[in-house]
């Protein structure tokens, strides 16, 4: 029985997670079944129905992801989640669960380019019609939802320059039109910050990130409201089969248990490393909220609990540098993903961002010479000096 009064840390551990009763296990039993028998044919259409709690196929669900969904749900103070096949799944069909063809949706300019790709690839094909707006300016938000408007979609911070966003505010305007706010938390996790209990109607992460922290799963996680919850399960997720696998689940829930272990080990290398870049010759601006110099700082400090493990920065001379840093590292490795217990490091532009023509690049607020590091748990005074010789062998070439 989960006590009401347990911190973070204890919950990630215990809740909606007992010893099996039949085996007495501690572990999380895994449940990797398809098909699931009932006892008459009206209990499976009870289930079916919704009437009853349970799964009937393996599409809509398995009983090791529903164990890992009520748990981020406790988590993120929601009322229910969804676990799906990868973060792209989560952010696409929450944002399907609110725009139809001939709808249209606000979103935030700084977004993830995965989020970026889907809504210019797909966007067209599905009629939904789109604008990226500096969500810093509140102003600008309300200017831009139209009669057809149906969602707000933000992150915060933002991917990847870490642009933190007033989910109090947005959520203030968001629900002025009678519009719901979706917030993509993967950089914070609820062990630093709960979109919800800032007004956030629906949250997402790609759980591959930090939620697992060992960069071995894909997976993605929506919590808000049961009804949406539901809606999306059995509308949108299970008509385009993107369930989460039980492994998966299996491994996120053992990943949960040591988050804010890992979370707080991130967070302490990545200021050491955000204060090295700031005064380091070449490095022209740092992008991380725990420093003061960052423009959204003391909203950081009000709205997280700590800064986050990824720092970005941006060095002269564009992608040929660029490309040269990143290749000039030793311990840390060139990924496109980040939350993982290796410092992994890339270049936006030209990696995660590609879809983004370089011409408008400065309209999402990147450039070619920005740098992402997701700080990882090696010790931070190692990955200070694989840096600082990557930024010396930098210097080395002719511009």
């Amino acid at each position: 029985m989960e006590n009401k009064n347990w911190k973070f840390q204890t919950r990630s551990i215990h809740c909606e997670v007992n010893p099996c009763k039949e085996t007495g296990a501690v572990s999380q039993h895994l449940v990797p079944a398809v098909a699931y028998a009932f006892d008459s044919a009206d209990d499976a259409v009870a289930v079916v129905n919704g009437e009853t709690e349970g799964v009937f196929y393996g599409r809509y669900g398995n009983p090791t992801t529903r164990t890992l969904e009520n748990k981020v749900a406790n988590l993120e103070e929601a009322e229910d989640a969804l676990g799906l096949s990868s973060g792209m799944a989560a952010i696409s069909v929450a944002i399907l669960a609110y725009v139809k063809q001939g709808d249209h949706i606000v979103v935030t300019k700084d977004v993830y380019g995965g989020t970026h790709k889907f809504l210019n690839n797909l966007g067209p094909r599905f009629g939904i019609e789109f604008d990226y707006v500096d969500c810093t300016d509140m102003e600008a938000i309300k200017g831009a939802v139209k009669d057809n408007t149906r969602a707000i979609y933000i992150e915060t911070p933002s991917n990847p320059t870490l642009t933190v966003l007033d989910i109090r505010e947005i959520a203030r305007v968001a629900h002025s039109f009678d519009l719901p706010l979706i917030v993509d938390n993967t950089f914070m996790t609820p062990y630093l910050q709960r979109p919800l209990t800032l007004g956030a109607d629906i949250v997402v992460h790609s759980a591959t990130k930090y939620l697992n922290g060992h960069g071995d799963v894909v997976a993605g996680i929506i919590c808000g409201p049961c009804e949406k919850i539901d809606f999306m399960r059995n509308k949108i997720m299970g008509d385009l089969g993107q369930p989460l696998s039980a492994w998966d689940s299996f491994l996120i829930l053992r990943g949960i248990k040591t988050m804010g272990l890992r979370v707080d080990a991130h967070c302490k290398g990545a200021e050491k490393i955000a204060a090295f870049l700031e005064n380091h010759p070449m490095v022209q601006n740092v992008y991380y909220p725990g420093l003061e110099s960052h423009p959204q700082h003391q909203l950081a400090q009000e709205q997280m609990h700590k800064m986050g493990g990824i720092v970005s920065f941006e060095i002269s001379g564009g992608v040929r540098q660029g490309k040269k840093f990143i290749d000039s590292l030793n311990l840390a490795l060139i990924s496109f993903s980040l939350g993982d217990p290796e410092t992994l490091v890339q270049h936006p532009a030209s990696m995660t961002h590609s879809s983004i023509p370089e011409a408008e690049l400065a309209d999402f607020g990147l450039s070619t010479g920005l740098i992402r590091l997701s700080v990882g748990l090696e010790d931070p005074e190692d990955i200070i000096a694989d840096l600082k010789q990557g930024l010396e062998a930098m210097a080395h070439v002719t511009i």
